[in-house]
């Protein structure tokens, strides 16, 4: 019965998303199951079964007087897609293979881990100068760690984003996914769901509590010793260093998805494959750029203004606005599609 499904999904995928067409798909999924049902009743295996009932119904231009779908049909055999690419029964999309998307999923999902580390690597950079501090070394010690590590991360940016750059094309808006992709994606991104609000709120909280040890420190007797003072300073980085890590890798992985579930126009009958999807766009490009660096620039934000405040008991407000704000942005300057 899937296979009957999916070959129903394909001869449908570059229709039009009406109500009349919706209609007849309905119809004819009625007709082929009611026919399959019939052949298993009299003796044929599901194998049989199922060939029958493509060989029946399997030609929807055939059909198409029968659903009253003459019309959708008419512009496909009149015109050229060149002259007819802008009327609404004619879809010049091209369906994306199932290899290709897991292909992309994969690849996303590593350059994501590498874009993520690069910022970790970032955030850990200030901790070489401070250990180098701490243990009275050559200032030329701590400088040179600290390049060394804004230069891995500067090469996994550009690594990953050259490695990355060949999956271009699937920006493009003529590409599309199948029906039996669309759902094997949407269930790796339900499952990887509860993973995602876990790994988030980790993430969260450790750039919230990154305060925490220094502030122990301080307050303990060994905080008059400098080799200790600095650890607090050293543990903020890298409470804030993985908790961002998370985030971003995070944010990243579930972007694969989406990328890839928000292909299909929702002016084609594909457009309903994922019922759930909420295809949302900014108003513009200036807002689109500016929420991709949103949380980064509100930890750097947090970090800035705790270090000149020394108000750490204060300054965790920001995260709670940050919400709002990202909240309000999203509800007033996002198309819904």
């Amino acid at each position: 019965m899937n296979t009957l499904k999916s070959y129903l999904e394909s001869m449908f995928a570059k229709m039009p998303n009406t109500p009349e067409v919706r209609r007849a798909k309905d119809e004819l999924w009625q007709m082929m199951e009611d026919k399959y049902n019939e052949l298993l009743d009299e003796g044929k295996n599901e194998n049989e079964a199922v060939g029958t009932v493509i060989s029946e119904f399997g030609n929807l231009e055939e059909l198409s007087k029968e659903l009253g779908l003459e019309k959708e049909f008419s512009y496909q055999q009149e015109s050229t897609k060149a002259e007819y690419a802008d009327e609404p029964y004619f879809s010049t999309q091209e369906t994306l293979s199932f290899e290709e998307a897991k292909q992309f999923v994969d690849a996303k999902i590593q350059h994501g881990f590498f874009i993520a580390i690069g910022v970790m690597f970032c955030i850990f950079s200030p901790v070489m100068p401070i250990i180098s501090t701490s243990f009275h070394w050559p200032d030329a010690i701590g400088v040179t760690g600290m390049m060394i590590l804004i230069c891995v991360a500067v090469f996994l940016f550009v690594y990953s984003g050259i490695m990355m750059g060949k999956w271009d094309y699937i920006k493009n808006a003529s590409w599309m996914i199948d029906y039996n992709t669309a759902q094997v994606l949407e269930g790796e991104k339900s499952r990887f769901r509860s993973t995602y609000a876990i790994r988030q709120t980790i993430g969260i909280i450790l750039c919230v509590l990154c305060w925490i040890p220094s502030m122990i420190i301080d307050e303990s007797p060994l905080g008059n010793v400098a080799e200790i003072e600095n650890i607090g300073a050293v543990l903020l980085f890298v409470f804030v260093g993985i908790g961002v890590m998370m985030i971003v890798h995070n944010n990243m992985i579930m972007g694969a998805y989406d990328d890839l579930l928000k292909l299909n126009d929702k002016k084609y009958v594909s457009g309903n494959y994922v019922k759930h999807q909420k295809n949302e766009r900014y108003i513009n490009d200036t807002v689109a750029t500016i929420m991709e660096v949103y949380w980064p620039t509100v930890t750097c934000v947090y970090l800035i203004w705790s270090f000149l405040s020394v108000d750490w008991h204060i300054t965790w407000i920001i995260w709670p606005v940050a919400a709002i704000i990202n909240a309000v942005i999203k509800t007033n300057l996002t198309i819904k599609e």
